[in-house]
């Protein structure tokens, strides 16, 4: 499955098929009963060099759409959101001494969290990848 590669004004952002966005440039991946969650590639770019990011508490019961923390870049502090209802299973400890793996691999290794989720129906109101590429569009016009 090939990625949608949005070009604009210049720039080029990735967005991966094989999961799903929110409307705040977060990804979910559903990975047998768990989601795993990160920024998009146009969130990190966005947000340029990334020196530091809060990670939720393991444990942690969250509702969609709750700030679960934030992300600390040269350019600016954003907070990143819940994309589904759920229990925060587990966090990238490696983003605590390497917060620059976001930007460097956003889908890869640089997750966010996992998620065990409670409403599992509520992945499907998220974004599909064309829909979040047309978002990315509207946005830098």
């Amino acid at each position: 499955m090939e990625d949608i590669v949005v070009s604009v004004k210049g720039k080029e952002y990735i967005v991966r098929r094989d999961r799903r966005y929110t409307e705040t440039d977060e990804w979910a991946k559903l990975e047998d009963s768990r989601v795993v969650c990160g920024v998009s590639d146009y969130a990190q770019k966005e947000l340029k060099d990334i020196v530091a990011v809060e990670l939720p508490r393991v444990g942690r019961i969250v509702n969609k759409g709750e700030e679960l923390g934030i992300i600390d870049s040269i350019k600016a502090t954003s907070p990143y959101y819940a994309p589904l209802s759920g229990r925060i299973v587990e966090v990238n400890k490696k983003l605590e001494s390497s917060p620059e793996l976001i930007n460097k691999d956003p889908y890869g290794e640089g997750w966010i969290f996992i998620l065990e989720p409670t409403k599992l129906s509520e992945f499907d109101s998220l974004l599909t990848p064309e829909k979040y590429a047309e978002k990315i569009r509207e946005s830098k016009k």
